[in-house]
Order: structure tokens, then sequence, then C-alpha cells
């Protein structure tokens, strides 16, 4: 096929970890199947742990528009053994730059042009790499929110403006639209300016201003002042152009291996909105104590619930992120309390490593959700509904859990989870809050909201709503930059 006659092409970065390549790839298959573009997405042999799970939904992407290419694996044997994730991810990513390079380079002579480059915000650097192959539009994908963009860039002025450490800043930082933030609660990979990983994600930010334009995954509902703000600092130049094009997420289907798990079935038994699913995201881990904690509160509150468990660590919160263990062999359960699954067979169910999260989630038994705040996961909830108990862990997941509780007003948090980073909960605080969500006045008030938030989040999505315009916003202007070629 001439590129007269090819449908308009785009590559896709996605940084290392299944939060960031699953809904890229879940973009790329809306931009396939609603608007006929067809896509590269470029991933990376380093620190990628695909599971069975992720590996089918990979696999359902439709070959034919959608193709994957792999960066080849880097040294990182330099780095300490007690790197932040982040260190490990960013410095795959600055290493990976020549691989990058000619990888690209590949693509756009094969394809005779590419309409669009859109680098995962955790790749910024590799914007110059794109624009230098002639590549006409370069953009950032930021998987998560307005509220850590805005935040991300600030990060440089903030970095030379401020000389303690952010948890120590004596007023909250507002950014354009968002709700007031403590600087205990902003993203938990700056809040040590002496660790290796904060001045990767400084070096990392800078690079954003030479990004044509922004593709957000979220939508007016959720963050509607900041959408108005970003909105007005573009047409006055003050920032590139913002797209909110979301909620991108996986759609409820009928996978085999999701509609064959036991928790589905026993979700069937259940009254509906009866059940609190709990699930700490991919990635999420708690302490030995904290999941000690959290088990006793649960059977104390006498709420049912749908527990999935991953092996606990009293290292950090984002221990299981990129370690392979948590997809190895054993049980994570065995670290439960004695007898726990016992007492609590009528009312609860513990799952380990994963669960079918978006069918679970549009199950009618499920009536919460006690989540770590990880974006994707918000954005699935926020889509069917459900409200939420927040115990953000690390990321930007504390400053999530601020914007849900106080802003979307969609989610209930533990007052001990605000307290501080890994403090404990204890399990009298978790048996009150969760009896709170279910059963409770906050948390039919949550309830409501997140109906609202529902029925926003398909407002955005249809076909003149918000999001739709603005992703055809975007896409006209890469189509326009290749000239004749494309239209």
């Amino acid at each position: 096929m001439s590129a007269t006659n090819a449908p308009p092409h785009v590559v896709l970065l996605a940084c290392p970890g299944a939060g960031h390549v699953l809904p890229m790839a879940e973009f790329a298959r809306r931009l396939a199947a609603d608007h006929g573009f067809t896509a590269t997405i470029i991933t990376y042999s380093s620190l990628s742990l695909p599971t069975q799970t992720h590996a089918s939904m990979l696999a359902s992407l439709p070959a034919a528009s959608i193709t994957f290419a792999a960066l080849p694996a880097v040294p990182l044997d330099d780095l300490p053994a007690d790197a932040r994730v982040e260190t490990r991810m960013l410095t795959v990513v600055t290493r990976s730059m020549p691989h990058l390079r000619a990888l690209l380079a590949d693509v756009v002579r094969e394809r005779r042009g590419v309409a669009a480059f859109l680098a995962d915000m955790f790749c910024a650097q590799a914007l110059p790499v794109a624009a230098g192959l002639g590549v006409p539009a370069c953009y950032i994908v930021n998987l998560s929110n307005l509220m850590l963009l805005s935040l991300m860039l600030r990060l440089p002025e903030l970095d030379t403006a401020i000389s303690c450490e952010y948890r120590d800043l004596p007023e909250p930082l507002r950014l354009p639209g968002s709700v007031p933030l403590r600087g205990a609660d902003l993203l938990d990979t700056i809040q040590d300016r002496s660790d290796p990983a904060y001045a990767l994600m400084v070096e990392m930010t800078r690079h954003f201003v030479l990004a044509d334009g922004f593709v957000v995954n979220t939508f007016d509902g959720m963050e509607r002042d900041a959408v108005a703000a970003f909105r007005e600092m573009s047409d006055r130049g003050a920032c590139p152009p913002v797209y909110p094009v979301g909620p991108f997420v996986r759609p409820c289907s009928g996978d085999v291996a999701a509609a064959k798990h036991g928790c589905l079935r026993c979700l069937d038994g259940q009254p509906d909105g009866s059940v609190l699913y709990v699930c700490f995201g991919s990635g999420g881990t708690l302490s030995v104590e904290q999941t000690a904690e959290l088990a006793a509160g649960l059977e104390a509150s006498g709420q049912r619930f749908l527990w999935v468990t991953q092996f606990p660590s009293d290292k950090d919160g984002s221990a299981a992120y990129l370690d392979a263990a948590v997809d190895g062999h054993g049980d994570p359960r065995s670290f439960l309390p004695e007898g726990f699954a016992e007492r609590t067979r009528d009312v609860g169910l513990c799952v380990p490593h994963w669960a079918p999260q978006v069918e679970v989630l549009h199950h009618r038994a499920v009536g919460g959700f006690l989540s770590h705040c990880g974006w994707n996961s918000t954005l699935e909830a926020a889509e069917v509904g459900v409200p939420m108990l927040a115990w953000p862990l690390f990321a930007e997941q504390r400053m999530n859990a601020v914007m849900l509780e106080e802003r979307a007003g969609v989610a209930l948090r533990p007052a001990s989870s605000a307290a501080g980073r890994r403090a404990v909960v204890p399990r009298e605080e978790v048996a009150a809050v969760v009896r709170e969500l279910m059963a409770g006045e906050k948390g039919e008030a949550a309830r409501k909201r997140a109906a609202e938030m529902r029925k926003a989040a398909a407002e955005a999505l249809a076909p003149e709503g918000a999001s739709r315009k603005a992703l055809a916003a975007v896409m006209s202007r890469w189509k326009g930059d290749l000239g004749g070629c494309y239209k």
C-alpha cells in the first residue's frame, strides 16, 4: 500500500510496568477501532514482567492495526539493590535511547512517514529523538491526571525555588484547578531530594516543554476546574495544548480467563452492592503488620469482601511493581492471620495475586472498592460508579486520594493513612471506615457522587462528548501535520 493510501500511523512508547503498558495499549485500540489509525507500540525488554493474563490482553489487540516492538535489554547491574522503582525505570529509558533511535528510524522508513510520536511521560527524553527523525508531531501521553501533569510541569521551577524537603512545606501547594495539596501528599518520588530518583525525575520533567501537546487520560467530569485552567493556559501560550481524552480503560469482555475465575462465580451468589472489593493493584504491597491489621479489620467490620492478596513487604509500598517474585510460586494467603479464612468463609473470599478487576467492578454485587488509588483503578471504578475507600501506597496515589475525597467526593479515607507514608491503619479504624463506606451515611453520599461520575464518564465518551471531541481534534492535527499524505 502506498503512503498516499495508507492509514495514518502513530508510534507509542510505553514505559515499563503493566500500569503503563496496558492503558497505552487500550489507547492504541481506540485509535485503531474508532478512527482508523495504525500503531506501533514500543516497549522495553528491561523490567518487563508480562503475566499470562496481561499477555492475553495484549494478544487480543487487532494484529492488522497494532504491532509491538521491544527495545533490547540494557544493563542495570550497577544500580544499588535498593534502587527505587523510578530510578530503575528512568535509567532504562535513558540507556535505551540509542536502541530507540535505530528502531524508530526503521519504522519511519518502512511506513514512509509517521503521523505522531506519543511518549509515556516517563519517556519524555525521547521527544528530541523523534523530532530529529522528522516526526512532525511529538506528544506526551499522561496516563494519570491533570493534577499530576501540573506538578510535573512546575517541578523544575519548584526544584530551584524550594530548599527544604517538600513534606516540610509550611503552606499547601496550589496547582491550577486542583485541590490544595500538603507537601507530604505530593508525588512519592520527590519526597527525598537526596535520593537519585529525585534528580532523574526533575531532569525528565525538563523535557516536557518540548512536547507539541499532552494527551491525558482524564475527563471533564473528574477534573472540570483543571480542564478549564489548562485550556486558559494553553490559549495564552503558557503551555502546549492539553487534550483530556479519557477515560480509556479495558472494556468488560467475555475473556475466557476472566469468565472462569472463581471469584466471579462467588459474587454471583451475593446480594447487590454488598461486597467490598479489596485490591492494591499489580504492584502495591502492605507491610506484614498492616496485612494483619487489615485482615482483622475486615473481619470485625462484618461486611462481605473479596480481597486480592499479595506477598507483604516491609520495604515499601511499591515492592511488587517490578518484582518477578509476586508472579512466581507460593501463596500470599499464607501470611494472613491463622484461622482468618475459616472464620470469614461465609462473608469473605481471598484470592492470590490477581482477579479480573474490570469484570469484578462491573459485577452487580460489588458496592465498594478499597484501592491504592492508582489512576487506572480509579478510572475503572469511576466508569462503573463504584465508591472507593482510598488507601494510597506510592507514586502519585496520595495526590489522587486527596482529589477523590475532597474534590470528587467519591471516596472515604482512613485518617491514619493520611498521617504519613507506611503509617499503620489499626484494625479498629479499618472496621469503622469499611462499615461507613458500605452501610453509613458518608458511604451513601460517596455512592451518589460515584453514580454521577459514572454518568459523566459515559457522557465524555459519547459521540458528541468532550473526550471524543478532544481526541478528534488532536488527531486532526496529526493528519494535518503530514500535509497531503494521509488526508
